[in-house]
């Protein structure tokens, strides 16, 4: 009955994920689509920042030279300056709504080249109010696109993860039919991230989005699949050993008398 159940959990943790995978690459977009909330709120985020990282010279030299004249000039640029970036945030999002209808077309030309448009719009200078509304837009059209291309990637990486980690399992419930009781302990782990990644998907997309994209948490849950995957290599090459200690442990501290021995 136990080795039927684990059996049955990694084959369907492999029916989730790996279609999933592969779905990615028959349908590119798919992602693009999926995370459109996490897209529009990610690509104002980094829209805002751009705009706040505006910033006038620097002017000790001249401060140094010329006294406070200069300072009260440049306290009144400063001032100035503040009252252009309102005005560039207020008509953000108008001009962010209007790129991401655009690209989000995949059809549309706007989508090539988008490196080099993000390239030659990182540099904010004060000119006009209209010519920075231009290059916001560009800058948008731009990090559209990367934000899309580093959500797919990570994604991919996220249900790629997964599914080797459940096949693992799957193959390791073969190769090891005695290692039963040892592989619950890694199928406890995989079960625990699977349904919190889950419930984050299909109740808290954004928030789930925000922990897969290019992130320290992101990382962190690759370092937790490594972990799981470490058991796994520990059952499957070397008699369950370490495993076997760590449940032993844990069945002492709770006063079982049950215990395991390696596999």
């Amino acid at each position: 009955m136990k080795k039927v159940l684990l059996r049955s959990f990694g084959l369907i943790g492999v029916l989730l994920f790996l279609p999933l995978f592969l779905f990615t690459f028959s349908n590119p977009h798919l992602i693009e689509k999926s995370g459109k909330a996490f897209i529009e709120w990610k690509l104002k985020n980094e829209t805002n920042k751009k705009i706040d990282s505006i910033q006038l010279p620097e002017s000790k030299k001249l401060e140094k030279l010329f006294g406070n004249k200069v300072k009260k000039l440049h306290e009144k640029t400063e001032h100035k300056l503040e009252v252009f970036k309102k005005q560039l945030k207020d008509d953000a999002p108008k001009i962010i709504m209007a790129q991401i209808t655009k690209m989000s077309d995949v059809s549309c030309k706007c989508r090539d080249k988008w490196e080099e448009r993000l390239r030659s719009s990182l540099k904010f200078k004060i000119a006009s109010l209209e010519k920075s509304k231009e290059k916001l837009a560009f800058f948008a059209q731009a990090k559209y696109m990367e934000i899309v291309e580093k959500l797919t990637l990570d994604i991919r990486i996220f249900l790629g993860a997964n599914a080797l980690i459940f096949a693992f399992l799957l193959l390791a419930s073969f190769l090891k039919p005695k290692a039963t009781e040892h592989l619950f302990l890694p199928s406890v782990l995989i079960l625990i991230s699977t349904v919190i990644c889950s419930y984050f998907y299909l109740f808290e997309q954004n928030w789930f989005y925000t922990i897969v994209y290019n992130s320290y948490t992101g990382f962190g849950y690759v370092a937790y699949l490594t972990i799981v995957f470490a058991i796994l290599c520990d059952i499957l090459f070397n008699e369950a050993k370490i495993v076997t200690e760590i449940i032993n442990q844990f069945l002492n501290a709770i006063g079982s008398a049950f215990s395991v021995a390696p596999c």
